[in-house]
């Protein structure tokens, strides 16, 4: 081990100690006065892991070229990895996407490993510019693990290589492959449902809007952890919360610019899908937000969109969280909770 990959251990282990503190004595290391902003108060973990960070500052994202910036995902991943959870069987594997095969790794927890199980297709987050199976391996495994449900991450193509809607086509190739091969899967293929964080939930709710569409086979459910649903317009929160809450309204811009060619793409709706027509007949959702997120207020009015057009919703603000607390949730309390809340609401709509 070089002494960098040492020097990010010991970080690590420091991090992951103090992530298991109480709550007060999390808040009087962060400052002891609690973050409150629009009527809500982060969550003092939270509070005290945004302070670490910004105790040893990386460069801006947006300063970045996405290899720079996808090496220092891997970095930060490092600082509050956690024992892997186990599961029956971790199964490497391709899906097909727009232009050939997707890499793909099936989780299955013990209680799937006799039995033909619903299936979660999952897109990771990461702006469609980073991040991969490797640091979307702990959430997945803790949604399947609390879901009763087999879940198949997708590695969708990555822009800036490879623009829009190179990701759109593939989020909806690897669904109806999923279909497919239901049975190779250990899938029922009536309870094949599409999920994702950020980005990825972007990804899973244009999958069921182009399902719908097409007339082909549609996924069961969608869950929609605090997706991207609007490059046109930025919404309140993005003022709320410019910066100091881990995403940053200057990191979404460098998203964008990254993965969208043209002006006329930020109103299509498969890159921003509340610009979508009307999506009566779309499968039932559940939409989770995070109270001290750029993205709040447009997952908000999607739910509100799909509400209206006659889409069964629900809809869960977690008013002490912020982005990104899926892969937060293996050192956080109160975002593991939230995660095993949401796998909760995953297991009873696609129970038998």
């Amino acid at each position: 081990m070089d002494s960098a990959s040492a020097a990010l251990k010991a970080q690590g282990a420091v991090v992951r100690g103090l992530m298991r503190l109480g709550p007060a004595a999390q808040l009087r290391l962060a400052g002891g006065t609690p973050t409150v902003r629009d009527g809500q108060t982060l969550d003092p973990g939270l509070q005290l892991l945004l302070k670490l960070m910004a105790m040893a500052p990386q460069p801006e994202m947006e300063r970045l070229s996405p290899v720079q910036a996808r090496a220092g995902v891997t970095d930060t991943r490092s600082l509050i990895a956690a024992p892997q959870l186990p599961m029956a069987s971790v199964i490497e594997t391709t899906v097909a996407g727009a232009e050939g095969p997707l890499p793909a790794r099936l989780y299955v927890p013990e209680e799937c490993k006799d039995s033909t199980s619903p299936l979660l297709v999952f897109y990771h987050g990461g702006g469609f510019v980073i991040c991969d199976l490797e640091t979307h391996d702990a959430p997945c495994r803790l949604i399947a693990q609390h879901s009763g449900c087999r879940v198949l991450s997708v590695d969708y193509r990555l822009a800036p290589e490879h623009k829009y809607p190179a990701a759109a086509d593939d989020a909806l190739a690897a669904f109806r492959d999923a279909v497919a091969r239901a049975e190779e899967f250990g899938a029922d293929p009536a309870r094949i449902a599409v999920g994702g964080d950020s980005a990825g939930g972007q990804l899973a709710a244009v999958t069921a809007q182009q399902a719908l569409a097409d007339g082909g086979p549609a996924p069961a459910f969608q869950l929609l952890i605090y997706p991207v649903c609007d490059f046109a317009e930025k919404y309140p929160s993005y003022h709320l919360f410019t910066e100091g809450f881990f995403l940053t309204e200057a990191q979404m811009d460098w998203f964008g610019q990254h993965y969208l060619s043209a002006e006329d793409d930020l109103n299509d709706p498969k890159a921003s899908p509340l610009k979508a027509g009307p999506l009566a007949g779309l499968a039932p959702a559940h939409i989770i937000t995070a109270g001290f997120d750029p993205l709040r207020d447009e997952g908000e009015a999607y739910a509100a969109k799909l509400k209206a057009d006659g889409v069964e919703v629900t809809l869960r603000r977690h008013s002490s969280l912020i982005h990104g607390f899926l892969n937060f949730a293996v050192a956080n309390r109160t975002s593991h909770d939230a995660v095993c809340e949401m796998a909760g609401v995953l297991r009873a709509a696609l129970a038998a």
